[in-house]
């Protein structure tokens, strides 16, 4: 019997290729990239070239959503046509006289014949027992993977779901392509399931939400992937950064700062210049001085180690900094905060013995679980190991990098954690343990790190003098909690849907006087609340108290105080939490007490 994952893999593949054969009904000139699966679906890339006489703009026709619709229909058209998908080997000749019309087929052949892979290509065409008009065959380039017949696929368990822009080979110096996504599945039912968790995840999607409660916001003038934070955005940064301080603080590590620029030689030593040098931002001074921005903090914190010699009795040196490095990211890869240009770091690292990496590791660890532990988050455990089959991408020696990966594994069995091998997952210079985390909608995230650095010591000659006086080398921890402030804010925002836990939320209780003539009450119990350190703030906008209490709502205030002729009398306040409505009438007092817990 089939397996299961294998079947709905191929389906998903014959329903790219019926994508295209789709699109080119609409658009015969229509230029084809890639149709590849991707997690729960496919898509294709195009480039539609319709011309629409003199009154066609310079691109010529572009798709429009309304397009997406009647391309669906034509798939369906298709299924039901019973076309059957063949594949054979071509030679280099061959498959240039088929795609002859199109521009980027030709050059995935070429690259095929360079790198001396095979060429196969599938056709798409009537069965052989079907009697009504046939279809013209469809060609394509592929390694193959699909249903032997159309009649293999449920017509009703897969729908097109957006239109997206894509570099060529992901590449901006190329030409934009049009991309059609897709999901599929093998039922009605499960097709229905996953369009139901793409609504809720739009619902969350951090991107609206984070306008919509004020949080951050994008400027064209600033540019692309640098947000901006507003005053209530802020508070929520410095609560998470300051709780991880906090931790930190008690394991004993000690904050540093440093620049956000260096001299290119920094980068050279540390190998972030040869590894992600079109991914830096450059600058060239006055003097024609080359410099960049700084990617990593690392090697910043490097150069505060090397300040002078250590004795082994002062080690582990523990620098923790939260600071922002940059990236230069394609403006196609950039997505609100999951993906920035600036990228807020809560950076550690920790100079040690070798014989101390398993006590730091472990400290590290009691503090990402603590710190999770308040979010909800139930974590899971992956060690990162390198590629052995690509040792040009990794610093240092296939020795250094067992003897690192062996003490990781020896951490993570003794701790008693289950947990999976990442191949190729690790850091270009050291192995990792990843802490990941599902959030309330089953997604998992990579959010936690430890990373066990021997190569960076190597680099930079890092010693301490231990006890016979010798030169002996350390090796390095690098420990990121959120890894980037803004990719955790995105998962939480998502996770929580906006409505942030009492300790978390930048406003945590909005007062509501019901008149003008209350305003003093009102002001006087924002007083002893922000005499509490409880962040609150008083609403009293020209506006019906059924619309400030259905704003404050929308913005997902955990709780609201009500104050009118009744609390005034009696000195209490009438109380409306988040997600229960009305709760009853109290002292502050009491409230204090309860929302103190």
């Amino acid at each position: 019997m089939e397996n299961q994952g294998l079947r709905i893999d191929r389906i998903r593949h014959s329903l790219a290729h019926l994508l295209a054969m789709a699109v080119l009904k609409k658009f015969p000139d229509a230029k084809l990239g890639i149709g590849p699966i991707i997690e729960n679906g496919f898509y294709y890339d195009f480039v539609i070239t319709e011309e629409r006489g003199t009154n066609a703009d310079s691109r010529g026709r572009t798709l429009s959503e309304t397009d997406v619709p009647q391309i669906e229909e034509t798939m369906r058209e298709f299924i039901s046509q019973n076309l059957e998908f063949t594949g054979e080997k071509v030679t280099p000749k061959e498959a240039k006289k088929i795609f002859k019309d199109q521009p980027f087929k030709l050059e995935l052949i070429e690259d095929f014949v360079k790198e001396e892979k095979e060429l196969t290509i599938y056709r798409t065409c009537p069965s052989t027992t079907y009697n009504l008009q046939p279809t013209t065959c469809f060609f394509d380039l592929c390694r193959g993977g699909h249903v032997e017949n159309t009649s293999e696929i449920n017509p009703d368990a897969f729908k097109l779901t957006k239109i997206a822009g894509a570099y060529w080979k992901g590449n901006e110096k190329n030409p934009q392509l049009l991309r059609i996504y897709g999901v599929a599945f093998e039922t009605k039912k499960e097709l229905d399931a996953h369009l139901a968790f793409l609504e809720e995840a739009r619902r969350r999607d951090h991107k609206r939400l984070g306008i919509e409660l004020d949080l951050f916001t994008f400027s064209d003038l600033v540019g692309s992937g640098l947000p901006l934070w507003t005053p209530k955005g802020t508070i929520l940064r410095n609560i998470l950064d300051d709780l991880v301080w906090k931790l930190r603080k008690e394991r004993g590590y000690q904050q540093v700062d440093i620049p956000h620029i260096a001299k290119k030689e920094l980068y050279e030593r540390s190998g972030h210049w040869q590894k992600f040098g079109d991914e830096l931002f450059k600058i060239t001074t006055r003097e024609g001085r080359e410099f960049a921005l700084k990617p990593m903090n690392c090697p910043h914190h490097i150069q505060i180690y090397r300040r002078k010699q250590f004795s082994y009795r002062e080690l582990p040196q523990r620098y923790a900094s939260t600071t922002k490095v940059y990236r230069d990211e394609q403006t196609g890869e950039l997505s609100g905060l999951s993906r920035v240009r600036a990228i807020t770091q809560d950076d550690a690292h920790v100079f040690c013995r070798n014989a101390q990496v398993k006590e730091e590791i472990l400290k590290i660890w009691e503090i990402v679980t603590e710190f999770y532990a308040l979010a909800g988050f139930n974590l899971t455990v992956r060690l990162s190991l390198h590629d052995p089959n690509r040792p040009e991408e990794y610093l240092g020696s296939p020795e250094i990098w067992q003897d690192a990966e062996e003490k990781l594994r020896e951490i993570i069995q003794e701790k008693g954690a289950d947990a999976s091998e990442g191949i190729g997952e690790a850091a270009f210079y050291g192995p990792k343990i990843d802490f990941m985390a599902r959030d309330s909608l089953g997604r998992e995230w990579q959010v936690a790190t430890i990373q066990l650095d021997m190569n960076l010591p190597e680099r930079f000659d890092l010693t301490c003098v231990n006890e016979k006086g010798e030169h002996e080398r350390i090796v390095m921890l690098h420990a990121a909690i959120m890894g980037s402030i803004e990719r955790y804010l995105s998962i939480l925002i998502e996770h929580f849907a906006g409505a942030f836990p009492f300790w978390l939320a930048p406003v945590q209780v909005t007062i509501l006087p019901v008149s003008e003539k209350f305003q003093e009450y009102a002001k006087d119990i924002l007083t002893q609340l922000r005499e509490a350190d409880i962040r609150a703030e008083l609403d009293d906008s020209n506006e019906t108290l059924g619309k400030r209490i259905r704003e404050s709502e929308l913005r997902k205030i955990p709780y609201l105080l009500v104050v009118g002729e009744r609390e005034v009398a009696s000195d209490t306040i009438a109380v409306r939490e988040r997600g229960k409505g009305d709760t009853g009438t109290m002292d502050i007092d009491v409230f204090l007490e309860r929302i103190s817990h």
